[in-house]
């Protein structure tokens, strides 16, 4: 294990029942980094991130967190927000928040400082002697983030942590976040999100039938898959982009649209120029989201396996 990684994942599999849920994946998270975990649901993710966590045990490979070969051996030092929720609605949100911190060896004390900078920080200040059940859904976000996050862990696992939040209280989270990366926290994060990803992630890690198709920087992902992708706003829509030559892929975004192409730009603008007006046209890499279809949207084979038909 490298002395920079803070989880160091080797060769590790996960059989669930009949399903490979994880197939010989490897990933080091780097140490004081904001980590990335993409996939479609079922890929394997929170599979993988339970057994980093000690939930599950890997049935091959082994998994070191903070240079221990379990987290169990760090527990005090690692945070988890999980992606099923969960607090004690009839406790107030300064109990729960105290039971959380001294369950990870910190005096009441010691939490009380912590808990009452980040309920400030976060609004929530006026709602420290509530009881959970008061609170709005954003709200109990919010407060088990900070039940996460309470103890000043040094790697912080977040598993879709923006799932279901208002803008308002997405960005706040955002916020959160960065700010516990410049306090020193080295940070995990599931997420479908990949507009926080793109922009949150110095590497992006993406799981696919629990196998590993990317790791790396968003840089080195992009430039993996070229600059093949035009950004076009045209008269008449998609509609116009349709039947084009080298056009492989169209993805609507309503007031524009994402052209992959598989042949000559120059052409297919061309093409495009004598077909419509054209106000915007732009040569980029694919964005993650883009990527991210590329790799999970099903195939034909996929279907005809879904509906019995085996071919």
């Amino acid at each position: 294990m490298s002395s920079s990684a803070a989880i160091a994942v080797s060769g590790v599999s996960k059989r669930l029942g009949e399903h490979q849920a994880v197939n010989n994946v490897s990933i080091e998270v780097p140490v004081g980094s904001i980590y990335g975990f993409i996939g479609p649901n079922g890929s394997g993710k929170t599979t993988t991130i339970r057994m980093i966590m000690n939930i599950l045990v890997p049935d091959a490979g082994s998994i070191h967190v903070l240079g221990k070969a379990s987290a169990a051996d760090v527990r005090d030092d690692v945070g988890y927000l999980p992606e099923e929720r969960g607090l004690y609605k009839k406790m107030t949100v300064r109990r729960v928040l105290r039971y959380y911190g001294q369950l990870k060896g910190k005096t009441a004390h010691e939490v009380d400082a912590g808990m009452k900078e980040w309920l400030g920080r976060l609004q929530l200040t006026d709602w420290m002697d509530k009881r959970v059940e008061q609170l709005s859904k954003g709200m109990a976000q919010k407060v088990q983030f900070i039940a996460a996050v309470v103890s000043q862990p040094k790697l912080l696992i977040l598993d879709e942590p923006f799932s279901g939040l208002d803008p308002v209280n997405a960005e706040a989270l955002k916020d959160a976040v960065l700010e516990m990366r410049r306090l020193g926290t080295t940070i995990v994060f599931s997420t479908h999100d990949m507009g926080a990803a793109e922009r949150l992630c110095e590497r992006i890690f993406m799981i696919f039938k629990g196998n590993k198709v990317l790791d790396g920087t968003l840089d080195d992902i992009q430039a993996e898959y070229g600059h093949d992708t035009a950004r076009v706003r045209v008269s008449g829509g998609v509609s116009m982009l349709q039947g084009l030559p080298a056009v492989d892929a169209i993805n609507d975004h309503g007031n524009y649209q994402d052209v992959r192409l598989k042949g000559n730009p120059q052409a297919f603008l061309q093409a495009l120029v004598q077909k419509t007006d054209v106000q915007q046209f732009e040569i980029r890499r694919p964005s993650l989201h883009d990527i991210f279809v590329r790799i999970a949207r099903p195939t034909a084979d996929d279907l005809r396996a879904e509906n019995g038909d085996v071919r």
